[in-house]
């Protein structure tokens, strides 16, 4: 059984949502709130494994509300289901640590979709005490704990799609991994344009969190994808 948290504060939709999740997919056992703020204190309270959130709320949005949660739940799968759809918003979602974008309309099932697949990418990552390190000049990521390790041991939190392109890019070091298998893999999308416009944030994104590690860059091979290149 999945708990998912909805925050919409169109109530017909919510119920349509949570209607058809429930009882026509199955498998869910949908919370509800209506705009940001409740969405806050349920997730607090419930401790739900995946949010569904609308952006455009009253009170409180679904912008200020992933914030807040990012804050100190890196963990949680959030996806925006929202009419806002222009690189804009998309690139604002992503930075603030949503996992995926849906836009709206939508019907049920794509959005069940979206949520298993990020279900088995997270749950596809082996338990956090097996080691899975690369070492990325004077830095270490690890893997299964989804951060980049410094040498005086701080941690800088990834998020868990992040955590997944920057392993795959270790795992062909010196190679070129290319745009569509990543998509693919990450987002189940060999090409579309929201996927591939969040994808150039993730990667500027794992850029920023290299960026003091002068030996290290990922380079894009245009029209091709990226390769994870280590000068020595």
């Amino acid at each position: 059984m999945i708990r998912l948290l909805l925050v919409e504060d169109d109530t017909n939709l919510s119920y349509m949502v949570k209607s058809s999740l429930e009882d026509m997919i199955g498998g869910y056992e949908v919370l509800t709130a209506n705009n940001g703020e409740e969405g806050l204190s349920i997730w607090k309270e419930e401790k739900p494994e995946v949010i569904i959130s609308d952006i455009e709320m009253p009170v409180l949005n679904g912008f200020e509300m992933v914030r807040h949660i990012r804050e100190t739940d890196g963990d949680i799968l959030i996806i925006f289901a929202s009419g806002l759809v222009s690189a804009k918003d998309v690139e604002r979602g992503y930075k603030l640590g949503v996992n995926n974008y849906v836009k709206k309309p939508f019907i049920p099932e794509e959005l069940d979709a979206h949520i298993q697949a990020l279900l088995k990418l997270k749950k596809g990552q082996p338990a956090r005490n097996e080691e899975r390190q690369y070492r990325l000049g004077h830095s270490t990521f690890l893997a299964t704990q989804y951060a980049l390790k410094d040498n005086e041991g701080n941690l800088k939190t990834l998020t868990v799609r992040e955590a997944g392109i920057l392993e795959l890019l270790c795992r062909n070091k010196g190679s070129v991994v290319k745009r569509e298998s990543i998509l693919s893999e990450f987002w189940n999308v060999d090409s579309d344009f929201y996927a591939g416009r969040s994808l150039d944030v993730f990667m500027n994104n794992l850029r920023k969190s290299l960026a003091e590690e002068p030996a290290i860059e990922i380079k894009t091979v245009r029209g091709v994808g990226y390769i994870l290149s280590v000068r020595t």
